[in-house]
């Protein structure tokens, strides 16, 4: 897999883990992504986390991807057309 291509993944039902964030309590929270909207992910445990406040290890399929949120800021349609530079 290229890099830059985990963007065009589903996100909805990997699992997240917040390494990095300006909000210092949520470093280590953990759980499956239900949902996913323009600026949040909504995980099982029923946390809300802005996208473009975090860094988040990703798990999908086997894979982990060490991901900045402000890169998924958007709408997840929106993602499939977008280029990482």
């Amino acid at each position: 897999m290229k890099e830059g291509d985990f963007i065009k993944y589903e996100f909805i039902g990997g699992n997240l883990e917040v390494v990095e964030s300006k909000n210092k309590s949520l470093v280590g929270l953990k759980g499956k992504i239900i949902d996913e909207t323009k600026n949040m992910f909504v995980l099982d445990n029923g946390k809300k986390l802005v996208k473009d406040q975090s860094i988040f290890h990703i798990t999908i399929n086997e894979e982990t991807f060490e991901v900045k949120g402000d890169l998924l800021v958007g709408r997840p349609e929106d993602r499939l057309k977008k280029r990482i530079k």
